[in-house]
């Protein structure tokens, strides 16, 4: 199979339409954002209206706007859902990002399909089986090696996303379904409970602590930062940013950083190009370290490895300053080598393993006067810093700039001149100007002027390339009037770019779809609809269990399917130490007990247990909510 070469794609995710915005002129070529419901992010829902708002500004620059409807659905939803898609689609966005299958089954509008991550894509049969659907693009499992991607990228044309930062779920998205057992709030459904970052306690299958009080199910923070060409070359064409959830500073930040270095492998390697136009510029320098994270790992990026639990903590420490010297009256010392603010936040762990954080009124030198010093800070306390307040108000400004080149051209007409605006897109618009060609007293100074003023671009998305002058000779017209004209082209330019957006096109599913990769789908398969049902059916699967949330799996079944073993965490792993057996073991949260299985074969990790007494979803409100992808 030839591969197409996608362009490569910085998706950067929206909390809104404001953070979308800013998103781009950090350097995104697409934002991902919810709709006013059915997405798979509780708390970060947007209205048609702001959905539209964030497409005419993407637009501009031939970025592309995907709205999450990756929820499963109800029967009774369905319609709502078919419904809102054709608003999504009137609004201007560029693709829908789906989990549920039973939305082919409707009249959708014609719109690109993207599967989300939900839909748990981790091998080639199951892309294979999407594309074949009518998918244009797919966002890959987090746990996937680049091995792996590779091996995806040879069996299909799919455009392959791929996170590169942000939050990492510690089972396999979509596959997840502990915080509906516990509370009824299913992760499918938009409303994840995070049981993964609560501590447990982990004993083994003779009663014996293997460690207490920990998180052993939190991961620290994804950072793709040094495989961005290693993972572009196994066929990544979407590099996605998790965070829908984050702060403004987050999306600046972490948008800025990874547009520079994409920015780098297109400037190094001729078949890569940019999935959209202009180009940014920023008044910081980005700097991963400084917003949230709880630590940075590559994940399976690079085959299985230690430390990539953040077992200590969820909470973002930040970066490490040094230890206490010394404590007086309201104030401490610090043998730190970095200058302090006013206004830093620092943090340390108490002796319980907890983090306490202390907020610094003044800072002069390494000499720190807190709000208060708390009682479990001694000598020899070491500190770390996760708000920089220095760094934060750079963000909190205008901090980015975006533009697309345009060459101006100015020419003679019969009855006047005429200036030509044509961009790096190779849109043009022209506009005439009708008015008497006096010939100018000072020809220098008169070409000075008209390169000056048609060149000037100002507060608008273009920068100018040196203005052409097509003309007999020098002529004479005022400043004023050249303003004019410049501000008439711009704008028409700025129409015609929005009006010209090449909206991609939905994808027609194959005539012949090979068929789904199992004969049978148990709950796992998240089928809660009959249209979902009757999808998978009339493509080959026989046995089709009803998903969790229907509420149908009384007994012990895996709440969690992880790739994430600790077993291999704490060198108790049976390839790794012969003599062992994969026993089972359990984890334990006040009077909760989860059982983990280990399937060595697989290489996974099953958190098994059942649904709680009582606990039934609420089904009664469909609540604003925006997509995890």
């Amino acid at each position: 199979m030839t591969r197409i070469q996608h362009p490569l794609e910085l998706l950067a995710p929206a909390k809104n339409a404001d953070f979308g915005i800013e998103a781009i002129r950090h350097g995104a070529d697409a934002v991902y954002i919810g709709g006013p419901a059915f997405g798979a992010r509780y708390g970060a829902g947007n209205t048609i209206e702001d959905i539209a708002r964030l497409c005419e500004f993407a637009h501009r620059f031939r970025a592309k706007v995907f709205v999450a409807l990756n929820t499963i659905l109800r029967d009774d939803e369905l319609e709502e859902a078919r419904q809102l898609a054709w608003k999504i689609y009137e609004a201007g966005a560029d693709a829908l990002i789906i989990q549920d299958m039973g939305l082919l089954e409707v009249e959708l509008p014609p719109i690109q399909l993207h599967a989300s991550t939900q839909t748990d894509n981790r091998n080639p049969a199951k892309v294979k089986f999407l594309e074949d659907a009518g998918f244009s693009q797919v966002v890959l499992a987090r746990e996937m090696t680049i091995k792996e991607v590779e091996k995806v990228a040879a069996e299909t044309t799919l455009a392959l996303e791929y996170f590169v930062h942000g939050a990492l779920c510690v089972a396999y998205s979509g596959q997840c379904f502990i915080s509906h057992a516990h509370t009824g709030r299913s992760a499918n459904r938009g409303e994840c409970s995070q049981a993964c970052r609560l501590p447990y306690t982990l004993i083994d299958d003779k009663g014996k602590t293997i460690t207490e009080n920990q998180h052993l199910l939190s991961m620290k923070d994804n950072n793709q930062t040094q495989n961005m060409l290693e993972l572009a070359r196994a066929g990544v064409s979407s590099f996605k940013i998790e965070g829908r959830l984050k702060d403004l500073s987050y999306v600046k930040n972490i948008t800025a950083h990874y547009r520079q270095l994409l920015d780098e492998i297109i400037a190094e390697n001729p078949e890569f190009t940019r999935a959209s136009s202009g180009s940014s510029t920023f008044t910081f320098e980005p700097q991963p370290e400084k917003t949230f994270n709880r630590g940075y790992t590559d994940y399976f990026a690079n085959e299985r490895q230690d430390d990539i639990g953040a077992f200590d903590s969820p909470a973002f420490v930040g970066e490490l300053i040094g230890e206490v010297v010394e404590i007086g009256d309201g104030w401490f010392t610090v043998n730190a080598e970095k200058p302090f603010n006013n206004g830093d936040g620092i943090c340390f762990y108490d002796a319980h393993g907890d983090v306490v954080g202390v907020r610094i009124n003044r800072a002069e030198g390494t000499k720190l006067f807190p709000v208060e010093i708390p009682a479990e800070l001694t000598e020899g306390t070491t500190l770390f810093r996760n708000r920089d307040q220095e760094f934060e108000r750079s963000l909190e400004k205008d901090s980015a700039e975006r533009r697309v080149a345009v060459q101006p051209v100015f020419a003679e007409t019969e009855n006047g001149f005429s200036l030509t605006l044509t961009d790096e897109d190779n849109v043009s618009v022209t506009v005439n100007l009708v008015h008497g060609q006096e010939i100018a007293q000072n020809a220098e100074r008169a070409t000075n002027t008209l390169k000056d003023s048609l060149g000037k671009f100002g507060n608008t998305m273009f920068s100018a390339q040196p203005v052409e002058l097509k003309l007999s000779q020098p002529w004479f017209l005022p400043v004023g009037t050249l303003n004019a004209l410049r501000r008439e082209a711009t704008e028409k330019l700025e129409a015609a770019r929005i009006a010209t957006h090449p909206r991609p096109p939905r994808a027609a599913p194959a005539a012949n779809p090979v068929p789904y990769p199992q004969d049978e789908l148990t709950y796992l398969g998240n089928v809660f609809n009959a249209k979902a049902r009757h999808f998978y059916e009339k493509h080959g699967v026989q046995l089709i269990a009803d998903a969790y949330e229907a509420n149908q799996e009384k007994g012990m079944v895996s709440l969690m399917i992880t790739r994430h073993c600790l077993r291999y965490s704490f060198n108790l792993c049976p390839k790794e130490v012969k003599h062992l057996k994969p026993d089972p073991m359990t984890l334990v949260n006040g009077s909760e007990k989860l059982i983990l299985k280990f399937d060595c074969k697989a290489c996974e990790m099953h958190v098994i247990g059942k649904m709680k007494k009582g606990v039934t979803l609420n089904l009664g409100t469909v609540r604003p909510t925006a997509a995890c992808g």
